[in-house]
């Protein structure tokens, strides 16, 4: 709570400045939190993707429409999508939504999201409910907020969605996956979901919400459990990947 109070202080007190890269906003803007300069240069992207975890497909490989990850791995989730590449300055915004407490960069951030969903005619108006990626209750605390809920919120306003946030919950803590190399990240999330109230769910199509889609593992494991309560079509929208 003291944190959130100091950091609503710092922006009455402080000129609206870029998160990005530090430079005074362009006056005379709708308030922003991504400059124009720095919004140009997020890697973004870009068709054709692959047809299992949404990446942007090089030369050949897109002639079959998935990659080589996918080609070996079967995801429980039906689809994936992220506008952006995790590099750069998104990767940097991201790192501080999640781990400084700039709750505030979800409006930004899910503003990407949203005019992606629009620009590639995502099918969100078949999508019954957006369900966040929980945190363990104990992250939760440290962190004050659940940024997959925020961007959650953020795209449910836009197309009229209604968010369930508190149907998935992950009933033990594990470790944060950054730390971990691509087979530890499998057995770090094994059974770390657990669906509360599986009559919601079942025979629905869901989009699953996360900041941002490495390997698969957390969100693979989470549709499982959506899936195992009788999810009929689950699409994963990452802000980058």
């Amino acid at each position: 709570m003291l944190r959130r109070l100091a950091k609503g202080l710092k922006e009455l007190i402080y000129p609206n400045c870029c998160a990005a890269c530090g430079e005074k906003m362009p006056s005379g803007k709708p308030r922003k939190f991504i400059c124009p300069s720095c919004g140009d240069k997020l890697e973004m992207n870009l068709p054709p993707f692959c047809v299992s975890c949404g990446r942007h497909l090089e030369g050949t490989k897109a002639e079959k429409n998935i990659c080589p990850v996918c080609l070996k791995v079967k995801f429980n989730f039906d689809r994936a999508f992220s506008p952006c590449k995790y590099s750069g300055a998104i990767k940097k915004l991201i790192r501080d939504f999640k781990y400084t407490g700039d709750d505030y960069l979800g409006e930004s951030l899910g503003d990407i999201m949203n005019d992606f969903i629009k620009e590639y005619n995502l099918p969100l108006a078949d999508m019954d409910y957006i369900i966040p990626i929980p945190l363990h209750k104990s992250r939760l605390r440290e962190r004050e907020f659940n940024q997959a809920e925020i961007l959650s919120d953020h795209i449910a306003r836009e197309f009229n969605k209604m968010v369930l946030p508190r149907v998935l919950m992950r009933p033990k803590a594990t470790k944060t996956q950054a730390e971990l190399g691509p087979e530890e990240r499998l057995l770090n999330v094994k059974n770390g979901f657990r669906v509360i109230r599986p009559e919601l769910v079942k025979e629905k199509d869901l989009l699953l919400v996360d900041d941002v889609l490495t390997t698969g593992a957390t969100a693979n494991q989470a549709a499982e459990s959506l899936k195992g309560s009788g999810a009929r079509r689950i699409i994963l929208l990452t802000l980058a990947s």
